[in-house]
């Protein structure tokens, strides 16, 4: 079993030291993370219109930022300008602003719907989307995967939720501080895909190093709440690789249905996003299967413990019946007791017993019971 476990591990450390590689940019923005979420809240307290924040890119990575009704006005002035607005679908206005775009009535409803399963599609010139993202919002599970619809024409990109989600922001970050964010909405796409992912890693490694102390743990130690644990990371590893799944079918779709103002970089690169996706889902296999092998390791402990305890007890059991019945015998209080009288009848019984225990010890270990 020790076997099994060592294996599995030495199978997962390449990936698990590749998973925090990732998510290395992650950790050096947990401060800014905390931000995003502050600011996602505040976002979510002004019901004034369904805007979160909108940005017109100039081709260059940077952007300006807009109002709701410049958004809904916005017509490309410059070569290379586009439209990004981040909406949150649960507000009033959004449904009549989709329709003022001539989307498509299913197309519409999908973008405002709650039907959350990982899709995308190619209509017309445009492509549709629902992406999901691991729900980083306080008092959240990382199986709570949140959504993300989107829609874009190659001139507007629309991205619609319902709660916080911090992708978009640290794309938006990148886009206000001019560090070679997106120029065009196929590399904003690809970005908004990868950050996405990338975040994914997070809660991956947090069920590897949770794993990794349990392997370490002492023997020892208490069974119960090592199962607990591990039963935990079990079904959370269940709960994202099936929501990661239909993911990985989304976003092949888009890199082989996206229309021509997707350009082959931006395939390659949701072909890099794929390619990494994939092997997040490799990883939770191998840390579902480790979480068995090592669920079964401590279980087999715990049982041959208890196994060990209880032929103990069969043992002494055993030794003491033969003298408990002597001893029994001798104790009951009629007449006609022999050496009830004798002084040297107690020594006698003591030598008795003594012999019957030798006999005894001296069969466990010639059956080996001892």
């Amino acid at each position: 079993m020790d076997a099994d476990i060592g294996a599995c591990t030495r199978r997962g450390n390449d990936r698990r030291t590749a998973l925090r590689h990732d998510t290395r940019m992650i950790d050096e923005d947990a401060e800014e993370l905390m931000v995003d979420s502050a600011e996602a809240c505040a976002d979510d307290c002004s019901d004034e219109n369904p805007l979160i924040f909108g940005r017109v890119l100039d081709g260059r990575g940077a952007g300006r930022p807009v109002t709701w009704d410049e958004a809904r006005a916005w017509q490309p002035d410059g070569e290379g300008e586009v439209l990004w607005v981040h909406l949150c679908r649960n507000r009033p206005g959004v449904a009549q602003w989709l329709e003022e775009l001539s989307i498509p009535e299913p197309t519409r409803e999908l973008l405002v719907s709650d039907k959350t399963r990982p899709r995308a599609f190619r209509e017309g010139d445009t492509l549709v989307a629902t992406l999901r993202g691991i729900n980083f919002n306080p008092d959240a599970e990382p199986e709570d995967m949140l959504s993300m619809q989107l829609w874009c024409d190659g001139k507007r990109l629309l991205t619609l939720r319902r709660l916080p989600l911090q992708t978009p922001r640290h794309v938006l970050r990148m886009i206000d501080r001019r560090e070679l964010g997106p120029n065009d909405c196929g590399a904003l796409i690809t970005e908004l895909t990868e950050a996405m992912i990338t975040r994914m890693s997070r809660s991956i490694v947090d069920m590897n190093d949770h794993l990794d102390a349990l392997e370490e743990r002492d023997p020892d130690s208490d069974a119960e709440e090592a199962l607990e644990k591990i039963a935990v990371i079990r079904r959370n590893c269940l709960g994202l690789k099936r929501h990661m799944g239909p993911m990985h079918e989304a976003l092949e779709a888009i890199s082989r249905y996206a229309p021509p103002w997707f350009e082959d970089h931006d395939r390659r690169e949701i072909a890099e996003s794929i390619d990494r996706l994939r092997r997040y889902l490799e990883d939770l296999d191998i840390s579902k299967e480790s979480a068995v092998v090592l669920m079964d390791d401590i279980r087999g402990r715990s049982i041959a413990r208890n196994e060990r305890t209880n032929y103990l007890l069969t043992i002494v059991a055993a030794i003491f019946l033969p003298l408990s019945f002597l001893t029994g015998l001798l104790g009951i209080n009629v007449g006609g007791m022999p050496g009830a009288d004798d002084p040297v009848a107690f020594w006698l019984v003591v030598a008795l017993c003594s012999t019957i225990l030798s006999v005894q010890l001296a069969l466990f270990w010639k059956w080996r019971w001892l």
